[in-house]
């Protein structure tokens, strides 16, 4: 099957899941169903349990494929693919009765030399009515949901040439010291944006990079259970011609931490002058 085919069929398992996800969130819920733990802030609830079940028993049924991204540290072997399947992200924004959180999904693939990197990312909003996917070489669309039907439209960033009047979005760790590191360089960077928002998740964001709703995206400290949001909102971001990368320049990591930041890739130097912490 070709990558744009199956990037159909996975965004229509990705806004089935997140209807029954929404249908749980109308559920009242308490406020401290999110918890920090070893693998970052997630809701308690059993519907991201049913909703990543979920999503790997339709995937599964698609076409042969290697294994699941978290399940195979350490196993994955050159040639192969993997499918990443993320919980609910942004968890607080799900209890608290807001409109930003996602569904994501992304496919792995492993390369000769062993180097596995996205190519395929599906980032889904439900309450929104939004679904953005990419497949490598294939583009970036947005799938819109309208009163007259969906409305599928190829994306591209701003083409916003200077900080100064554009609007920005960052994002914050659970972790204290992170936090108040990235609010310094909020700080710093004052008065040169028209905006500075602070709303996530992290997918949705840089997908707003990507369609040119924001110009540009940063956060500290990205850790390993963001892989799934990050590297499914990665190949949106690069086919639809945007940048993503490390503050240091470098590649993303798909294992441990990052630092990344998102641009419509002409205010990248300017931005970076900001992204160094005290």
């Amino acid at each position: 099957m070709e990558l744009r085919e199956l990037a159909m069929q996975v965004a229509t398992i990705a806004v089935e899941a997140g209807r029954h996800a929404l249908q749980d969130q109308i559920n009242p819920h308490d406020p401290r169903s999110t918890s920090a733990i070893d693998r970052g802030t997630q809701f308690s609830s059993g519907i991201d349990t049913r909703l990543i079940r979920y999503c790997r028993t339709r995937i599964a049924d698609l076409e042969p494929f290697d294994g699941f991204w978290e399940e195979e540290a350490g196993n994955r072997r050159p040639g192969g693919r993997y499918w990443c399947i993320g919980h609910i992200d942004g968890p607080v924004n799900y209890v608290r009765n807001m409109a930003e959180w996602t569904v994501t999904v992304s496919l792995f693939a492993v390369d000769e030399t062993g180097h596995a990197s996205p190519i395929l990312g599906i980032v889904h909003a439900p309450v929104l009515g939004l679904t953005y996917l990419a497949a490598k070489g294939q583009g970036a669309i947005r799938i819109r949901r309208t009163i007259v039907g969906d409305k599928r439209e190829k994306i591209i960033p701003s083409t916003m040439d200077t900080l100064k009047g554009s609007v920005v979005s960052f994002g914050m760790s659970y972790f204290p010291n992170e936090s108040e590191q990235v609010l310094q360089i909020v700080s710093r960077m004052a008065g040169k944006p028209a905006d500075i928002k602070r709303v996530g998740p992290v997918s949705l964001d840089l997908c707003r990079v990507a369609d040119g709703s924001y110009d540009a995206y940063f956060e500290p400290a990205l850790h390993s259970w963001d892989i799934p949001a990050v590297s499914a909102a990665a190949v949106v971001v690069r086919e639809a011609k945007g940048t993503l990368w490390r503050w240091d320049g470098g590649h993303v990591r798909w294992e441990g931490s990052n630092d990344v930041v998102a641009t419509n890739g002409i205010i990248d130097k300017e931005l970076g002058s900001y992204l160094v912490f005290d």
